[in-house]
């Protein structure tokens, strides 16, 4: 049994942001693996179903980013559930786009949400890096992480977001490397076809 929670800003002005990529995963989970209606419930929406042999609830907090532990924390004490047992998927501004990391444990490297996860429940739980890319300058991080996917991202984003749902089962079945290695493969760009030379004709005498 597995808590599987994504990160995000509850409300419709939000929805497409970098910092809500969270969210946008476990929704992507929850339609590919045809999860029940989302309920409200521990400050959050909450949904169960099925990955592989495993039964999965997925949590996407309501309560605003940095207040995100309060609902992680009702929920895994609800289940029983250890730490351990609890997968947050996030944005990772350290990470160049479309590329992801698995770790257990760590710090929250500046993230409000998972300052707050760590608060709530420890640090020892599961954390997928979802890649967003940085702007380039500090000063520059809040509009960034707080503005929405452009429409160029989007030839990025679509298969990535595919390749972390199609190969998320390696995740919840505990092999995080096999799952970053295979979306790693997957996402990685086609290699150029290699050129034949061309062809000369032997120039006829004269």
């Amino acid at each position: 049994m597995r808590l599987v929670v994504g990160l995000g800003n509850p409300g419709p002005e939000y929805a497409h942001h970098r910092h809500n990529v969270g969210f946008m995963a476990v929704d992507e989970i929850a339609q590919r693996h045809r999860f029940s209606p989302w309920k409200k419930r521990f400050q959050g929406l909450i949904t169960e179903g099925q990955i592989g042999p495993e039964k999965i609830y997925l949590l996407k907090p309501q309560t605003f980013m940095n207040l995100s532990g309060q609902s992680v924390g009702e929920a895994m004490r609800f289940y029983k559930m250890t730490p351990d047992q609890v997968i947050v998927l996030h944005d990772e501004l350290d990470l160049p786009p479309g590329k992801l990391r698995a770790k257990k444990g760590g710090g929250h490297g500046g993230h409000n949400g998972l300052r707050s996860i760590d608060d709530h429940i420890g640090k020892d739980y599961w954390r997928v890096r979802l890649g967003i890319g940085h702007p380039g300058d500090k000063n520059l991080v809040h509009g960034w992480v707080l503005s929405n996917f452009a429409k160029a991202e989007q030839t990025w984003l679509v298969p990535f977001l595919d390749a972390v749902v199609g190969d998320f089962n390696l995740m919840t079945e505990g092999e995080p490397e096999k799952f970053q290695s295979r979306v790693a493969l997957v996402t990685q760009p086609p290699r150029p076809a290699k050129q034949s030379a061309p062809k000369i004709s032997p120039v006829e005498p004269r």
